[in-house]
Protein backbone atom coordinates (compact mmCIF):
# COMPACT_ATOMS: atom_id res chain seq x y z
CA UNK A 1 0.00 0.00 0.00
CA UNK A 2 2.53 2.51 1.10
CA UNK A 3 4.78 1.91 -2.49
CA UNK A 4 1.35 2.85 -4.47
CA UNK A 5 1.31 5.63 -2.26
CA UNK A 6 4.84 6.48 -3.11
CA UNK A 7 4.50 5.83 -6.97
CA UNK A 8 1.00 8.24 -6.63
CA UNK A 9 3.29 11.09 -5.15
CA UNK A 10 5.89 10.78 -7.58
CA UNK A 11 3.85 10.96 -10.76
CA UNK A 12 1.77 13.71 -9.50
CA UNK A 13 4.93 15.63 -8.42
CA UNK A 14 6.49 15.06 -12.03
CA UNK A 15 3.21 15.95 -13.74
CA UNK A 16 2.16 19.13 -11.39
CA UNK A 17 5.54 21.08 -10.77
CA UNK A 18 6.41 21.34 -14.19
CA UNK A 19 2.60 22.65 -14.69
CA UNK A 20 3.28 25.34 -12.04
CA UNK A 21 6.16 26.54 -13.73
CA UNK A 22 4.75 26.30 -17.44
CA UNK A 23 1.92 27.89 -17.17
CA UNK A 24 2.56 31.61 -16.37
CA UNK A 25 4.42 31.42 -19.50
CA UNK A 26 2.07 29.61 -21.49
CA UNK A 27 -0.41 32.52 -20.81
CA UNK A 28 1.93 35.34 -21.74
CA UNK A 29 3.02 33.72 -24.89
CA UNK A 30 -0.93 33.21 -25.51
CA UNK A 31 -1.56 36.93 -24.79
CA UNK A 32 1.27 38.30 -27.18
CA UNK A 33 -0.12 35.81 -29.65
CA UNK A 34 -3.57 37.75 -29.60
CA UNK A 35 -2.24 41.11 -29.30
CA UNK A 36 -1.64 43.20 -32.19
CA UNK A 37 1.89 44.28 -32.65
CA UNK A 38 1.14 47.92 -31.91
CA UNK A 39 -1.69 47.95 -29.44
CA UNK A 40 -2.14 51.58 -30.13
CA UNK A 41 -3.16 51.21 -33.66
CA UNK A 42 -6.17 49.87 -34.80
CA UNK A 43 -7.69 49.00 -38.20
CA UNK A 44 -9.62 52.05 -38.05
CA UNK A 45 -7.36 54.61 -36.56
CA UNK A 46 -3.28 54.79 -36.54
CA UNK A 47 -0.65 55.21 -33.57
CA UNK A 48 -0.41 58.85 -34.36
CA UNK A 49 -4.39 59.39 -33.86
CA UNK A 50 -4.27 58.65 -30.43
CA UNK A 51 -3.40 60.05 -27.18
CA UNK A 52 -2.22 58.45 -23.89
CA UNK A 53 -4.08 59.76 -20.54
CA UNK A 54 -0.82 61.40 -19.15
CA UNK A 55 -0.47 63.88 -22.33
CA UNK A 56 -4.93 64.32 -22.54
CA UNK A 57 -4.42 65.32 -18.33
CA UNK A 58 -1.75 68.00 -19.87
CA UNK A 59 -3.76 69.20 -22.75
CA UNK A 60 -6.54 69.58 -20.68
CA UNK A 61 -4.80 71.78 -18.21
CA UNK A 62 -3.18 73.71 -20.79
CA UNK A 63 -3.60 77.72 -20.02
CA UNK A 64 -3.37 77.74 -23.99
CA UNK A 65 -7.05 77.72 -25.16
CA UNK A 66 -6.31 76.53 -28.52
CA UNK A 67 -5.01 73.79 -27.21
CA UNK A 68 -7.88 72.12 -25.25
CA UNK A 69 -9.26 69.52 -27.02
CA UNK A 70 -13.34 69.10 -26.92
CA UNK A 71 -13.64 65.49 -25.34
CA UNK A 72 -16.09 62.87 -25.73
CA UNK A 73 -17.31 60.43 -23.89
CA UNK A 74 -18.70 57.32 -26.46
CA UNK A 75 -19.11 54.53 -23.76
CA UNK A 76 -22.26 53.75 -21.74
CA UNK A 77 -24.10 56.24 -19.83
CA UNK A 78 -23.98 54.69 -16.76
CA UNK A 79 -20.33 54.39 -16.82
CA UNK A 80 -20.04 58.60 -17.74
CA UNK A 81 -22.99 59.32 -14.86
CA UNK A 82 -20.52 57.36 -12.53
CA UNK A 83 -17.43 59.38 -13.56
CA UNK A 84 -16.18 61.28 -16.33
CA UNK A 85 -13.32 63.07 -17.49
CA UNK A 86 -13.92 66.80 -16.57
CA UNK A 87 -15.53 69.00 -19.33
CA UNK A 88 -16.08 65.70 -21.38
CA UNK A 89 -19.52 65.60 -22.98
CA UNK A 90 -21.31 62.42 -23.43
CA UNK A 91 -22.30 61.07 -26.98
CA UNK A 92 -22.73 57.24 -27.04
CA UNK A 93 -22.83 54.55 -26.91
CA UNK A 94 -21.24 54.08 -30.27
CA UNK A 95 -21.95 50.38 -30.45
CA UNK A 96 -25.28 51.27 -30.70
CA UNK A 97 -27.57 52.79 -33.83
CA UNK A 98 -28.97 55.26 -31.69
CA UNK A 99 -25.23 56.63 -30.10
CA UNK A 100 -24.26 56.92 -33.37
CA UNK A 101 -27.13 59.20 -34.37
CA UNK A 102 -26.45 60.98 -31.04
CA UNK A 103 -22.84 61.33 -32.11
CA UNK A 104 -23.41 62.65 -35.72
CA UNK A 105 -26.37 65.10 -34.39
CA UNK A 106 -23.96 66.70 -32.15
CA UNK A 107 -21.37 67.17 -34.68
CA UNK A 108 -23.21 68.66 -37.84
CA UNK A 109 -22.21 71.83 -36.62
CA UNK A 110 -19.01 71.34 -35.46
CA UNK A 111 -16.06 72.85 -37.92
CA UNK A 112 -14.72 69.80 -38.92
CA UNK A 113 -11.07 70.90 -37.95
CA UNK A 114 -11.87 70.68 -34.24
CA UNK A 115 -9.84 68.79 -32.08
CA UNK A 116 -11.55 66.07 -30.70
CA UNK A 117 -10.59 63.15 -28.83
CA UNK A 118 -13.45 60.31 -28.33
CA UNK A 119 -12.72 57.90 -25.07
CA UNK A 120 -14.63 55.26 -23.94
CA UNK A 121 -12.98 53.02 -20.67
CA UNK A 122 -15.67 50.36 -20.62
CA UNK A 123 -13.23 47.23 -20.76
CA UNK A 124 -9.57 46.73 -22.10
CA UNK A 125 -9.63 49.05 -25.91
CA UNK A 126 -8.98 46.01 -27.25
CA UNK A 127 -11.81 44.37 -26.59
CA UNK A 128 -13.96 48.09 -26.74
CA UNK A 129 -17.53 47.67 -28.43
CA UNK A 130 -17.90 51.62 -28.66
CA UNK A 131 -14.62 53.29 -30.19
CA UNK A 132 -14.46 51.99 -33.42
CA UNK A 133 -18.12 53.29 -34.75
CA UNK A 134 -17.60 56.13 -32.62
CA UNK A 135 -14.95 56.74 -34.53
CA UNK A 136 -15.34 55.96 -38.39
CA UNK A 137 -18.67 57.73 -37.84
CA UNK A 138 -16.50 61.20 -36.59
CA UNK A 139 -14.13 60.58 -39.59
CA UNK A 140 -16.84 59.81 -42.35
CA UNK A 141 -18.31 62.53 -41.51
CA UNK A 142 -15.16 64.90 -42.28
CA UNK A 143 -13.25 65.18 -39.07
CA UNK A 144 -9.51 65.59 -39.98
CA UNK A 145 -8.43 66.60 -36.52
CA UNK A 146 -10.20 62.94 -34.64
CA UNK A 147 -7.85 61.07 -31.84
CA UNK A 148 -8.94 58.36 -29.81
CA UNK A 149 -7.58 58.12 -25.45
CA UNK A 150 -5.29 55.20 -25.44
CA UNK A 151 -7.24 53.34 -22.20
CA UNK A 152 -5.78 50.18 -22.73
CA UNK A 153 -7.38 49.01 -19.71
CA UNK A 154 -10.65 50.49 -18.61
CA UNK A 155 -10.70 53.73 -17.17
CA UNK A 156 -10.71 53.02 -13.59
CA UNK A 157 -7.69 51.30 -14.00
CA UNK A 158 -5.74 54.20 -16.36
CA UNK A 159 -7.56 57.28 -15.39
CA UNK A 160 -9.49 57.06 -11.98
CA UNK A 161 -6.72 55.05 -10.26
CA UNK A 162 -3.64 57.28 -11.37
CA UNK A 163 -6.03 60.09 -9.37
CA UNK A 164 -6.79 61.89 -12.66
CA UNK A 165 -9.54 64.03 -11.99
CA UNK A 166 -13.40 63.20 -12.77
CA UNK A 167 -16.77 64.73 -12.70
CA UNK A 168 -19.69 62.80 -11.73
CA UNK A 169 -23.31 63.31 -12.98
CA UNK A 170 -24.50 64.24 -16.01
Amino acid sequence: MRTVSFRIAICLLFAVVPLIFLAPLASRAFVRAHLPSDPQASDSWSSSQTVLPEVLLKEINSADKTKKPTVVCVGFHALYKGAHIPGASFHGAGSTPQGIADLKTWAQNIPRSTNIVLYCGCCPLQRCPNLKPAFEAMRDEGFTNLRVLLLVHDFNTDWIEKNYPVEKGE
